[in-house]
């Protein structure tokens, strides 16, 4: 990644030059963090910030599993560098990938090849915690918290500040010279622009019924390098898509989420877990947490929809306004890409504004133009596969789409037997590659002449994993 650079519009005065940030989310820290080399940074949160890592009301979705790849970790080690360090000294994992990944994908289980890209394994509270810290032991970035937005200032062409109110009950406009939605799935966004006058944004939703539940329970001794172990759906299959997912986080817990579309969705209910554990394509999560001592109750989310809006679309976007994270695009968490797409539209931003600098004209629309490349992506990668569920409700793919769907599939099916096309399609699941990696000439001809390994029959854990886990005597 380039290092920032002033813009041809900035002066050595950038302390003139203010940002207003909607939302203290990852999202949002990330574009603070942005913004930081070129405007003084008020970000602006409705929930009271807890001083450790924790839930908080904002944030329902922080319980359950959230898997940071390495197209995420990157961007977000090119804004804020040393965050990696910072992620694993408080407890977070390093997980090399394939190498420690034991998963059942739609077409069979993955080989463990060595290392092609990777993730960071902890708690959603712990690693926003951690940016957060990072981001405020900075100079030019201000937090308040328990203030409510109430609204845009400025007009159709030019957006001037923010309205908000304090938990005091004090209304004032904080003015910017851009202000960076990143509110999340409640954003209003596309209300503040309505009042203004802005014409709305075309918006897609797909879904697929998706209800995810989520226990943590100790992980038993000896686990401290224990994979993260998944079970995918087979989307191509006529039955409700679930799936089971055991992510290692901090304090040698096992964070556990499982999840089903409709007609298989989860519970809260506690004796229910671990059978809907087992009765996924394969029962190795449930067998793995069979021995472990839960150490919370269940914890359902059924805000899982799928939605995009397409702001790049707008015409007449107004100057001094951007959305980014959530409050763009909101994807089955299953696939794990909403961080690494905030963090990628965070990256966008920082490099329009050091092209065009903070309040060129037009800076806003090519923001939102730049952050349209990752979301698209990921959009693609997630309703490609939950619109094929029984269901579920959305726009079908078009013929070239489905033609495109039957060749992933077999690109899949060859990746299991093949690490160059496992490479690629890695590269593209991490949010590393672009989804034209699937098309390079060597993977196409990889993928037509097919694996040169059989698939595996069982999950590919290491003898010592299984003993450890499996091998124990029933508690």
């Amino acid at each position: 990644m380039s290092e920032p650079v002033s813009g041809p519009s900035d002066t050595s005065a950038t302390a003139a030059r203010r940002a207003v940030v909607v939302g203290a989310g990852l999202a949002g820290l990330l574009a603070a963090a942005a913004l930081r080399d070129h405007a003084e940074v008020t970000v602006v949160e409705r929930d009271a910030l807890p001083e450790e890592p924790g839930p908080r009301k904002g944030v329902p979705q922080a319980r359950h599993a959230h898997l940071l790849w390495s197209g995420g970790a990157l961007a977000m080690e090119d804004l804020l560098p040393g965050i990696t360090d910072a992620w694993l000294a408080a407890g977070a994992r390093r997980i090399p990938l394939p190498t420690g990944l034991v998963s059942l994908s739609a077409q069979g289980w993955l080989r463990r090849w060595p290392e092609m890209e990777f993730m960071i394994a902890c708690s959603r509270d712990l690693l926003e915690s951690v940016v957060r810290a990072h981001l405020l032991a900075g100079p030019r970035v201000t937090l308040l918290d328990r203030t409510e937005t109430l609204g845009l200032a400025g007009d159709a062409s030019r957006v001037t500040g923010l309205r908000v109110r304090s938990a005091e009950g004090e209304e004032r406009v904080l003015a910017a010279d851009l202000v960076v939605d990143a509110a999340g799935r409640g954003s209003r966004g596309s209300a503040w622009l309505d009042a203004l006058g802005v014409a709305p944004a075309p918006m897609e939703e797909v879904d697929s019924g998706l209800v995810y539940a989520t226990r943590i329970f100790r992980a038993p001794s000896g686990t401290e390098e224990y994979p993260v172990v998944n079970v995918q759906p087979n989307g191509a299959e006529p039955v409700p898509g679930r799936s089971a997912t055991l992510v290692p986080i901090e304090g040698g817990r096992w964070l556990v989420t499982v999840s089903g579309t409709r007609g298989g969705q989860p519970t809260a209910l506690t004796e229910e877990f671990e059978p809907f554990a087992r009765a996924v394509r394969h029962p190795v999560v449930g067998e793995l947490i069979a021995r472990a001592e839960p150490l919370t109750d269940v914890v359902v989310t059924r805000s899982t929809i799928n939605r995009r809006r397409f702001f790049e679309k707008v015409s007449g976007w107004p100057d001094g306004f951007v959305a980014i994270g959530d409050s763009v695009a909101t994807y089955n968490p299953i696939y794990g890409h909403g961080m690494s797409v905030a963090a990628q539209s965070a990256l966008a931003l920082r490099d329009r504004i050091a092209a065009h600098g903070l309040t060129a004209p037009g800076l806003a629309r090519r923001v939102q133009k730049a952050v349209a490349v990752p979301v698209t992506l990921a959009w693609e990668l997630a309703t490609g596969v939950d619109i094929r569920y029984p269901e579920a409700i959305g726009k079908r793919p078009n013929a070239l789409r489905r033609l495109f769907g039957r060749y992933v599939e077999r690109l899949i099916r060859t990746s299991l037997g093949r690490p160059l096309v496992f490479k690629a399609y890695l590269g593209v699941v991490t949010l590393t590659e672009p989804i034209g990696a699937l098309v390079r000439p060597e993977v196409v001809l990889a993928v037509l002449r097919g694996p040169v390994k059989p698939p595996l029959p069982e999950p590919p854990l290491t003898e010592h994993e299984r003993e450890t886990v499996l091998g124990a005597p029933p508690r």
